[in-house]
């Protein structure tokens, strides 16, 4: 069962950050996958390393294209980088320390971290972007 599904309005009308959303959006589903089968706890922090590295690889390659067209609110969308890079944190360090984790509620949490932010600013970017 998937938790998040990628939209055309996800889109900020460049091919590789696009690509790195949906391959994000497919990580993030595994993880849920993981959870909700109350699998392995190990597995599930090696998911969510897995998914901190792609996430802050992505990020990299936001704000380095950001930068090369000079956006206008890239301080904005790199705080706002930094902010998830710190809720993922936290989270992570949620599931290490229970001896079970509720699936439900890391929906919850992973669902209002990815929309929040594409509903946001990378709506704002792909704005900036131009059409597709």
């Amino acid at each position: 069962m998937s938790l998040l599904h990628w939209e055309a309005r996800y889109s900020v009308g460049i091919a590789a950050v696009d690509h790195e959303h949906q391959d994000l959006i497919a990580l993030i589903n595994r993880l849920y996958d993981a959870a909700v089968a109350q699998g392995d706890r190990q597995a599930m922090i090696g998911f969510f390393g897995e998914l901190f590295r792609a996430i802050s690889s992505h990020f990299a390659l936001e704000e380095r294209l950001m930068r090369e067209r000079n956006y206008d609110h890239l301080a904005q969308h790199k705080a706002d980088h930094e902010r998830l890079l710190d809720e993922i944190r936290d989270i992570m360090d949620d599931v290490e320390g229970e001896d079970r984790f509720d699936a439900a509620e890391l929906a919850r949490r992973l669902d209002a971290w990815f929309s929040r932010h594409f509903e946001t600013h990378d709506a704002r970017l792909h704005h900036a972007f131009g059409p597709h």
